[in-house]
């Protein structure tokens, strides 16, 4: 084989074309590298062919079996108009066409373009360039010859063409692009997390927010059924019916109801604040953007697909995946080092002593021919590159392998909050209204004299808990539904559609993405097939 790559097309081997195939033998094996085979069959590239590692992903949700989760293809293309908002459907909008960190990413993605252009224009000359100039010289009258030097003034006008160009013999431009192909896939599914994780964000932010209106909600309503108990204490105090004791726990039962109300409002203000900068904003008062409603509802089921579908959908994974892809080739850039450079260099141009001369056909010169450069005694450092280089590889795929790990963690954990929080939430219903019937009861009671202060005070202060935990409960409901279309990589297709912003646009000067990064080329290339690991 190795000699049919030196002799092919002749008929005899000849001693030229023998020692030919000798070197082409002792330099595969002093460089230690692939057999000619290999490196054929890789076409014409040295270094390994990429190959899909394998992941340690599971075959079935953990609560598959609950039949409020469909395993089937899942559309999460604008999940969030699930929770049938508005509000909530203008503020992502707004946050696409206006955060500050997705400008960032699209420059990103811009950069990485750019830096493929620039890897595939070294596939081709490295060096082309025109050049020219004028030069005039003297020699010394002392030391001149007047034999052999009658002049000791020389002018010289010179033009002409160079070029340079190292041959990619060994496939080292070529892993170079698939490296800076890979990386610019890397940067557009690092653009598509960053937009996963933005909406994620706004809708969290959210949800909270109006989580938190609904318990300074409660706590105002509570205020108010512990004032009519509190002056029912006074009216008793004052007809001489109990002592001034009832009237003090009253007020002070009170008292630590209202205080929970500057807390809440603390909440509701940073949670406002937080959605002005992804809205890429100046922080302000959002309550006339945002007004009054109720936390999002959400439905009780949910069409997920399969564990293996993070994969497919999630941004941070096909990144961390077209990362090792880009690290596997700079593997094969980096043995290229081993072998020898081989180049063609070659110059043409005119060269005269005088202008007029420089046209003429006399004039004319030039060069060209074949090369090579061989680093042969820098193996030690070369070596030690393409361990170093294979290391990250390695290091890359471990890193790989973790992310859909994590995803995997953050699927199940949304899946569990989600389930678990409506049957929580469930509960805290039924304990919440029987404990407003108890709160009427009691009130009606101690008004009558039936019951003491203190039975009444316990029932409104666990009514206070109990509303709050209500609040809370139906919040991770569909915070558990917002996180699990996060960790399922949802919202990425928002730039696929093109939205627009709407009235709540905010911001003095509006920003919006480079058009470049918005239009239909930043279309996420298809996952690559499944295969075991790198050869």
């Amino acid at each position: 084989m190795l000699c049919e790559l030196a002799i092919q097309g002749t008929r005899a081997v000849t001693a030229k074309s023998l020692l030919w195939c000798l070197g082409v033998a002792l330099l595969f094996m002093a460089t230690g590298c692939r057999t000619p085979g290999e490196w054929k069959q890789n076409g014409f590239k040295v270094g390994p062919n990429y190959h899909r590692p394998v992941e340690p992903v599971a075959n079935a949700w953990i609560d598959a079996a609950d039949p409020r989760l469909v395993s089937q293809s899942a559309d999460l293309a604008s999940w969030w108009t699930n929770l049938n908002d508005s509000v909530l459907n203008e503020l992502i909008q707004n946050a696409y066409h206006q955060n500050l960190s997705i400008r960032e990413s699209a420059f990103r993605v811009l950069q990485s373009r750019a830096e493929l252009g620039i890897a595939q224009g070294k596939f081709y000359p490295q060096q082309q360039y025109l050049d020219g100039g004028f030069t005039q010289q003297k020699f010394s009258n002392a030391n001149a010859n007047s034999v052999f030097l009658p002049n000791t003034s020389f002018s010289n006008w010179q033009y002409g063409f160079a070029l340079a160009w190292e041959l990619d013999f060994w496939g080292k431009y070529r892993r170079m692009i698939e490296a800076a192909d890979a990386h610019l896939d890397a940067s557009i599914e690092d653009y598509d997390a960053v937009l996963v994780t933005l909406i994620g964000d706004v809708a969290q932010n959210y949800v909270q927010l109006r989580i938190v209106e609904q318990q300074l909600e409660y706590i105002s309503e509570n205020v108010k059924l512990q004032k009519e108990t509190a002056d029912i204490a006074k009216a008793r105090f004052d007809g001489g019916q109990t002592s001034e004791l009832d009237v003090d726990q009253a007020l002070s039962v009170l008292a630590q109801t209202e205080s929970q109300t500057p807390a809440l409002e603390i909440q509701r203000r940073q949670l406002q604040n937080t959605l002005c900068i992804l809205l890429g904003m100046p922080v302000q008062d959002l309550v006339s953007c945002l007004g009054h409603a109720p936390i999002p509802s959400t439905r009780t089921d949910i069409v997920l697909g399969i564990p293996a579908d993070l994969l497919r959908r999630r941004p941070d994974v096909r990144r961390e995946e077209r990362k090792t892809a880009m690290e596997s080739a700079r593997i094969g850039m980096a043995e290229a080092d081993l072998y020898p450079a081989i180049s063609i260099t070659g110059s043409m141009g005119y060269s005269a002593q005088t202008f007029s001369q420089m046209f003429a056909r006399d004039a004319f010169a030039g060069s060209v021919g074949p090369g090579f450069r061989w680093n042969v005694l820098n193996y030690g450092r070369i070596l030690s590159n393409i361990e170093r280089v294979d290391a990250t590889f390695e290091s890359q795929v471990a890193k790989y392998q973790q992310t859909v790990l994590q995803a995997g963690l953050e699927a199940e954990n949304a899946i569990v909050t989600f389930l678990k929080s409506q049957e929580q939430a469930e509960k805290l219903d039924e304990s919440v209204k029987a404990m407003e019937k108890c709160a009427e009861i009691a009130s009606v009671q101690y008004k009558g004299g039936l019951v003491d202060f203190n039975r009444v005070s316990l029932i409104e202060q666990n009514l206070v808990n109990q509303q709050n935990l209500l609040a809370q409960a139906r919040g991770n409901t569909t915070l558990g539904l917002v996180n699990l279309y996060r960790a399922l990589g949802g919202g990425w297709d928002i730039r696929l559609n093109q939205p627009t912003a709407t009235s709540i646009n905010t911001s003095p000067e509006p920003i919006s993405i480079p058009l470049e990064i918005e239009s239909s080329d930043l279309v996420p290339p298809p996952v690559p097939p499944l295969a075991a690991s790198k050869e």
